[in-house]
């Protein structure tokens, strides 16, 4: 019998017993068997050994032995391998089996298994994803001192192959099992470079990255062609879609090439406000903040279209700049107050906070990137982000309100 140590939540050492490997498992049984064994590093080296020597004997009988095993098969000599354990590659001394007849080796299903990581490209895919460099991964992995196979060309190779199924994973999703009731667009510099972000929000408030595209402005062509893959994909607006976006003309002309009628805009009111008062002086900035704001805030479409026009004729007399800015798509700040929604859900779809969060936790994760080489690099860095910041997304406030949009 074999004692394996235990350490518990109340940090108590408690002795597990088990029975030591004397039998290789039914087939069916061997993948638990692996797996189990694969976790248990470094003890998993010696528990190799002995699943490998057992394979043989049931293959071909006990050494020195005339007797036992398949016919046919025989004991044929050692040889150097390798074995993966979690994200170590560990070299081995594995016995070897030939059948006589056909003059061929017989593989060991036990060792064809532990040549292959289970899940290791997606251990170190998130480690790397959430800061750890390739060329320090060596001396941070849980390694035992004979593992191999951890250099930082390695590393970086696994995380390209790690990161680019990611990337055809969010390329390739399919959308027409959701209903999308809102769809964010907005647009951040990445790597010196744009991208348009898309994210939806489902009849159950719930958000969902639908894709990306880098362009170098959010021109109408490229935001346009980018649309009409989502819907390629399977985006639904037979029943309406509310696109939230912050003002951009480009985006603007998109949406109504590719929707038409079908989607309704709400202009950040944000950006709005923001927009008017950088044409005033630094002084009365705050105040004319807060009065747009105010004026955004109230209840209804009729209230609040008064305010904002009252606002209007006393920012004549100050700056016919900030008028402009302010008359510019003026209505489209109001969609959530026409369509009556705007005390629920004007909380979360009145402004682009909802990619503005997304956009600053991506920063988290890809600004630690030194160099940025490709273009093919940055898309699978925003990719992988985007999916890994995913499930952290919380349903918008308000969301049982959403069947009325």
């Amino acid at each position: 019998m074999r004692t394996i140590v235990r350490i518990d939540k109340q940090g108590k050492i408690r002795p597990i017993r088990r029975r030591a490997l004397d039998a290789i498992p039914a087939v069916e049984d061997r993948a638990s068997l692996v797996a189990l064994i694969q976790a248990l590093v470094p003890l998993g080296l010696q528990a190799v050994g002995e699943v490998l020597e057992t394979a043989v004997t049931q293959l071909a009988g006990d050494r020195y032995s005339r007797t036992g095993g398949q016919p046919g098969l025989v004991r044929w000599g050692r040889q150097q391998g390798s074995v993966y354990l979690l994200d170590q590659k560990l070299p081995v001394v594995y016995p070897r089996v030939r059948d006589l007849a056909r003059k061929q080796e017989v593989p060991l299903p036990p060792y064809e298994q532990l040549k292959t990581p289970r899940a290791a490209d997606a251990g170190l895919f998130r480690k790397v994803l959430h800061g750890l460099s390739c060329r320090r991964y060596e001396a941070c992995a849980e390694a035992v001192p004979e593992a191999f196979g951890l250099s930082a060309s390695r590393v970086s190779r696994r995380f390209i192959r790690a990161s680019a199924q990611q990337l055809r994973e969010l390329s390739e999703r399919r959308l027409g099992a959701e209903e999308f009731v809102v769809l964010c667009l907005d647009g951040k510099t990445f790597a010196e470079a744009r991208r348009v972000i898309a994210l939806g929000v489902t009849r159950q408030g719930e958000k969902k990255i639908l894709g990306f595209v880098q362009t170098a402005t959010e021109n109408e062509a490229a935001c346009a062609e980018f649309l009409r893959g989502l819907v390629t994909r399977g985006l639904r607006t037979d029943q309406g879609l509310l696109c939230v976006i912050d003002g951009a003309k480009g985006l603007r002309k998109a949406i109504q090439t590719v929707f038409g009628r079908q989607a309704v805009v709400q202009r950040c009111q944000w950006h709005k406000r923001e927009n008017v008062v950088r044409y005033l002086p630094k002084g009365p900035q705050a105040t004319w903040r807060r009065r747009l704001q105010q004026a955004y805030e109230r209840p209804t479409y009729a209230e609040a279209r008064a305010a904002l026009l009252r606002l209007r004729q006393e920012l004549r007399t100050v700056n016919l700049s900030a008028v402009t800015s302010l008359d510019e798509g003026l209505a489209e700040t109001l969609t959530l107050h026409r369509l009556g929604v705007f005390g629920t859900l004007g909380l979360s779809l009145k402004t682009t906070n909802c990619l503005e969060s997304l956009n600053a936790q991506l920063g988290q994760l890809t600004d630690k990137v030194d160099r940025w080489r490709t273009s093919d690099q940055k898309h699978r860095w925003v990719a992988s982000a985007v999916l890994a910041i995913e499930p952290r997304l919380n349903r918008i406030k308000g969301y049982r309100h959403l069947p009325q949009l």
